[in-house]
């Protein structure tokens, strides 16, 4: 399976004016699925999180004017030990000072006890939602930008039920992700008074899921629920399920939002619904026009990835040293009050305050708050596909 270690300098209208890395810069890990079930959305996350690394280091700000530079690498999404290995390179090999990433739930927890914690690293996921990372023995290291499918499995419950649809069928991708939100979804559905008529997994990489299909369609309700990924299963079991006329309208959590899916699978798809994290925030609308089209910032967890780059730097800023150990206890001082709210755009600020002594409040892309055990609070964004393509009807 293919594995990409880059540099910053390889992306195009990204890193102009930036040269190779030398070995006195400080290097961050962009630690996300460029191959894989989701890899149309990590297309928009790498430059998010790159963003935030040119802009810190164009600034000259941090620590007294380092260079810092991103250095790629695969998590898969789905392949615990090639994200593993992938992990150990970044650290052992190249390097870094901290890791954006993982994506993934099951491939983030891997590299985060086999590899961030014995080595000391610190990691800010900007997707990996699983509500089991929220107890994960971590030493203070594990961070998220992203909130957890706990909070996502609430707000999925409300945007169904404000659409008067009391009855579904849920179908989830066969990983931690998959199953922890078709399980948090399920109980705050059926605490709400909803009817989950059946709740079973999808294996991804199949080319047929009409078995599948026919077990949710025996089951009925009026929307299927697909917790998968719009690269691969998620995509199979909608065009199964419409080939067949089992179900017409789908419920699309997170890592089923993106344009790539009503694209691939047309106007059929139109009047399905579902969200994802986001908000229509100043802090995001300022990341669109930096990204001026060179990437997405709308897409999901574009915004986050461009947070969690923040914060890593930022904090180091805060401890006065690019050690994960010495900046790890800084991670929720800058991303939380009191302090001077910071927006993107407005890292060089932060650093000079920090520099001086004084305090941030890092609100970012996403609105940041990191509460409990390093996580975000959570903001969603209500989309519904219409016209071929993704609308933004609200937020959450």
């Amino acid at each position: 399976m293919k594995k990409l270690l880059i540099t910053t300098t390889a992306l195009a209208g990204l890193a102009a004016g930036m040269g190779a890395a030398q070995a006195d810069d400080v290097k961050i890990g962009v630690f996300l699925g460029f191959t894989g079930p989701i890899e149309s959305l990590v297309a928009q996350m790498a430059p998010g999180a790159e963003k935030a690394i040119t802009e810190v280091s164009e600034s000259g700000k941090l620590l007294g004017g380092v260079n810092v530079v991103s250095v790629r690498a695969d998590t898969t999404c789905v392949d615990a030990a090639a994200a593993t290995a992938a992990a150990e390179r970044l650290i052992t090999s190249d390097k870094v000072s901290g890791i954006v990433g993982g994506d993934c739930s099951g491939v983030t927890t891997a590299a985060l006890t086999n590899v961030a914690v014995p080595n000391g690293m610190v990691m800010i996921s900007p997707s990996a939602t699983s509500p089991a990372l929220s107890t994960v023995e971590d030493n203070g290291l594990f961070f998220r930008t992203a909130p957890s499918d706990a909070r996502q499995g609430v707000v999925m419950t409300d945007v169904i039920m404000d659409r008067g649809i009391k009855e579904v069928a849920v179908t989830y991708t066969n990983n931690d992700y998959g199953k922890g939100l078709a399980d948090a979804f399920a109980t705050a559905f059926e605490a709400a008074g909803g009817k989950v008529t059946i709740n079973t997994s999808h294996e991804d990489g199949k080319a047929d899921y009409s078995a599948e299909v026919g077990a949710l369609a025996a089951a009925g309700g009026e929307a299927l629920v697909v917790a998968g990924y719009l690269d691969q299963g998620g995509k199979g079991i909608i065009q199964a399920s419409l080939d067949t006329g089992a179900f017409d309208t789908f419920v699309l959590p997170d890592g089923m939002v993106g344009d790539a899916l009503p694209k691939a699978i047309g106007a059929d798809l139109n009047g399905s619904f579902g969200q994802a994290p986001g908000t229509d925030s100043q802090g995001a609308g300022k990341l669109v026009e930096m990204a001026a089209g060179a990437f997405d910032a709308t897409s999901p967890f574009s915004a986050e990835s461009y947070d969690a780059a923040a914060l890593i730097m930022l904090a180091m800023q805060a401890a006065g040293s690019t050690n994960p150990s010495d900046y790890k206890g800084k991670v929720l001082d800058v991303a939380n009050a009191p302090g001077e709210k910071i927006l993107p755009g407005e890292l060089g600020k932060a650093l000079e305050i920090l520099a001086a002594g004084g305090d941030i409040d890092y609100v970012g892309a996403s609105n940041v708050e990191l509460i409990g055990a390093g996580e975000s609070a959570g903001n969603y964004r209500e989309i519904e596909i219409a016209d071929g393509g993704l609308k933004t009807v609200g937020y959450r």
